[in-house]
């Protein structure tokens, strides 16, 4: 045995001690804390997740539901042995002096921002339908579950025939803050169509639903609206008046917006007579290319600047020569502004009834994952599914837009699947 003279006799021919040593660890010990991405080797694999050294005095570890953004059945799919790589530090210590690491949260970070890019790029994307709610559909963006309102699936099939197969989807928010992912299929399809349209072109369509503040004329695919302002230069009290569904029409684009998806029609525009849409409609179809070609002239001219050349100024006119605006006319402009904002509160009224029912779905889902045993010690905040409605209104062109969607799946039978909350895995 080694006699404690000898031992301090050596300990001081080395001028090293164990207090000394011991000082050095601390010297050198580096704080770790919540939210810190740090390099780390894999050390050990486990069962249920896997042993990482970042240079702490004890191995991290990072369970398996951390370990991607999207489902992992076994660590080996993710990690191997011995491995380098960085990691995201999602707790503080537990009592025994271990860290909790996560993988996830730094794919879900810089999924965000690459979701972000694509926004910013207004880039349309592909993306499958896993899952279908009484709101609308679930499809996966960069890892991140997205949600597809009602109003804006653009297709004639019940929503759970939409499972498995890829949509085009144009981005309507992306919010990391609020969790929210928020994609349009019928935008995207709009968009689409609109690279072959043009301002002034003649198509035919379809009428597809009928309202009080106008029609809704399918024409390719795609659903633009016939406002009852320029459904003729006559008054018209209703819509159903003029036209029923399936009837085929000539209209006339007079707007494009792919920015918010919408196209606007009108057949007043190719009226050759004041009223002949409700005199004559076979007239006005025949004459349409006619009609349509001075339509597009007028345009030209007042892009020019030669519109009205030949009309004298209206500041020249006495004030006397103006007319008064008849009791008709006025009523007639009161009942459009009242159209306008009765298809303003009904677009509102729908977007709120699919936020509560999806908002239901999430609750019951999460409830479900709060009592699972292996449920993640950290959860993500779950995404909400829709857009809360707008801070300013938008015109009655969108809300007619979206409603026409909703009038389609009035016709299809409710197809629920069993829920799934928004938001990443």
């Amino acid at each position: 045995m080694v006699s404690q003279k000898t031992t301090a006799s050596r300990n001081k021919d080395i001028g090293f001690t164990h207090e000394d040593f011991a000082a050095l660890l601390d010297k050198y010990d580096y704080h770790f804390s919540p939210g810190d991405i740090v390099p780390g080797t894999v050390f050990s694999m486990e069962p249920r997740g896997a042993l990482i050294d970042i240079g702490a005095k004890t191995a991290a570890f990072i369970p398996i539901q951390e370990m991607s953004i999207n489902r992992v059945d076994d660590p080996s799919e993710v990690l191997q042995a011995e491995e380098t790589r960085e990691f995201f530090i999602l707790t503080d210590e537990n009592e025994d002096g271990q860290l909790t690491l996560s993988i996830r949260r730094i794919e879900y970070l810089r999924a965000w921002e690459r979701v972000r890019q694509l926004q910013a790029e207004d880039a349309t994307v592909r993306s499958n339908v896993f899952a279908t709610n009484r709101g609308g559909a679930l499809v996966r963006i960069e890892g991140l579950r997205g949600f597809i309102p009602g109003s804006h699936i653009s297709t004639r099939q019940a929503k759970e025939d939409l499972v498995g197969q890829d949509l085009p989807l144009k981005f309507l928010e992306v919010d990391e803050d609020r969790n929210r992912l928020v994609l349009s299929h019928r935008r995207a399809l709009v968009e689409r169509k609109m690279n072959g349209l043009q301002v002034g072109e003649v198509t035919i369509g379809t009428v597809r639903g009928i309202k009080p503040y106008g029609a809704f004329i399918d024409i390719g695919g795609v659903s633009g609206l016939l406002h009852i302002s320029e459904i003729s230069h006559d008054h018209i009290d209703t819509p159903h008046s003029v036209f029923a569904v399936n009837d085929e029409l000539k209209v006339m684009i007079i707007d494009l917006d792919a920015e918010r998806g919408r196209i606007s029609l009108s057949t007043k525009q190719l009226e050759p007579e004041p009223g002949d849409m409700l005199k004559n409609r076979d007239l006005v179809f025949e004459k349409a290319e006619e009609m349509a070609e001075k339509y597009r002239q007028k345009l030209l001219q007042q892009e020019r600047g030669e519109t009205g050349r030949d009309e004298p100024a209206l500041e020249e006119k006495e004030e006397s020569d103006i007319p008064a605006a008849t009791d008709d006319e006025v009523v007639a402009v009161v009942e459009e502004v009242v159209e306008v904002i009765a298809a303003t509160v009904e677009e509102a009224a729908q977007e709120a009834v699919e936020v509560i029912e999806a908002s239901v779905e999430e609750v019951e889902e999460t409830v479900e994952e709060m009592v699972q045993p292996e449920a993640i010690a950290a959860p993500e905040p779950e995404l909400e599914p829709e857009p809360e409605p707008k801070s300013e209104p938008e015109s009655e062109l969108e809300s007619e837009l979206e409603l026409e969607s909703e009038l389609e799946s009035e016709s299809e039978p409710e197809n629920v699947v069993e829920p799934v909350p928004v938001g990443s895995d």
